[in-house]
């Protein structure tokens, strides 16, 4: 569901189903931007969130994650993601996000 909004406001989508295919992806799609679930199946969130920083450090990536406690954005952070949003998504909240990491607005798509 999120593909088809952030697709009908006229970004470019691509989707991982596991943790190790979004690795996998990274590296051959080379992206502007990722939005990573931290709950994914193979490879957590948090593992592939190194993985893909280790290898390209300046990809800003944004946590998705329903995990609101206490200190699972400093994790986040830790792991190396950018931004932090929780679930259910905003998605104007979203935007902005991806918009300020990326330094543009709607306008510049």
């Amino acid at each position: 569901m999120l593909s088809r909004r952030l697709t009908r406001r006229g970004y470019s989508v691509v989707c991982a189903m596991d943790g190790q295919q979004a690795v996998n992806m990274a590296g051959a799609e080379t992206p502007m931007l990722i939005l990573m679930d931290m709950s994914l199946p193979v490879m957590d969130g948090w593992e592939a969130t190194r993985q893909i920083k280790a290898a390209s450090p300046t990809v800003p990536i944004i946590a998705l994650t329903a995990h609101a406690m206490e200190g699972d954005e400093r994790k986040a952070r830790e792991a190396g993601c950018d931004d932090f949003d929780t679930k259910p998504i905003d998605l104007e909240r979203l935007i902005e996000k991806i918009q300020r990491l990326l330094g543009s607005t709607a306008e510049d798509r």
